[in-house]
């Protein structure tokens, strides 16, 4: 069958006539735009000053911040930590939280609070020693700061995985939950999407991430790039009504780390929008 070119557009225009009310009643019935708030875990810009953390973030639209001490040390007294909090929130940036944090004594429970009151962090992203626990707990409840616990995957002997945190802190306040690293999961031969569901309650912080393969030499990759399904990630999350923060952490290309971390984030927003 043979068209002219004055043919073709005819049949091409009543085709596009033909389907445009079903393309609008698509739209109408698609779901409303999804909530999920990505972030960075500023451990992926190590290597940079805190003010070019806070341009990169501009720069690639990125709206909530979980920083790392490299950023905000530990010791810093409470004028400067709100100094600094002060210029995260100037630059259009919410600190939400901070981490990982480490607390191997009684002090550095004290302090790990002391220091997120100071920055009005939401949540501290958090590694306590289990006899610690009692102690966080009054913290907890103290400060209604919550703290998330890490799994680091294989090698780690406090929180190798989601349920090593779930079974030490269930009997707990629930505002001391999980902090999933969903690459560490899978690193230790576990899925990241059974799990985020398993642990729905209890789920106060994410670190988003790739990886190249499910084994303990594993390393982050681009998204998209490694062997996690981010569209199920992103979709169970979205199912169980995730209300903390993606925290996105890509720790590869420590000394040039824009571009790959615009592509991770160009890749969840795309999923996002599909």
């Amino acid at each position: 069958m043979k068209f002219t070119r004055k043919s073709f557009l005819q049949v091409m225009g009543a085709g596009i006539i033909g389907t445009a009310p079903t393309i609008a009643h698509a739209r109408k019935l698609s779901p409303k735009k999804i909530s999920l708030q990505l972030g960075l875990a500023s451990y992926s810009v190590r290597k940079y000053s805190l003010d070019e953390v806070l341009q990169m973030c501009n720069r690639l639209g990125i709206k909530h911040l979980a920083l790392k001490s490299m950023h905000l040390p530990l010791d810093t007294p409470d004028n400067k930590i709100a100094a600094i909090a002060k210029k995260v929130q100037d630059a259009g940036i919410q600190l939400y939280g901070g981490g990982v944090i480490y607390m191997k004594s009684a002090e550095e429970v004290e302090n790990a609070f002391r220091y997120a009151a100071a920055a009005g962090m939401r949540v501290i992203i958090g590694v306590p020693n289990h006899d610690l626990l009692p102690l966080v707990e009054q913290k907890v409840k103290a400060t209604n700061i919550k703290l998330a616990i890490h799994n680091h995957g294989p090698g780690d002997k406090l929180y190798p995985s989601p349920e090593s945190i779930y079974e030490k802190v269930k009997n707990f306040d629930s505002r001391i939950g999980l902090c999933i690293d969903i690459g560490h999961t899978i690193r230790i031969g576990l899925d990241p999407v059974k799990n985020l569901r398993k642990y729905a309650d209890r789920l106060h912080d994410i670190h988003l991430k790739d990886v190249n393969k499910a084994a303990a030499e594993g390393h982050s990759v681009e998204m998209g790039r490694g062997i996690i399904d981010i569209p199920a990630v992103l979709r169970v999350l979205q199912r169980i009504k995730y209300q903390g923060i993606m925290g996105l952490e890509f720790e590869k290309d420590a000394d040039d780390t824009l571009p790959g971390l615009a592509e991770c984030v160009g890749y969840v927003r795309g999923a996002l929008d599909a």
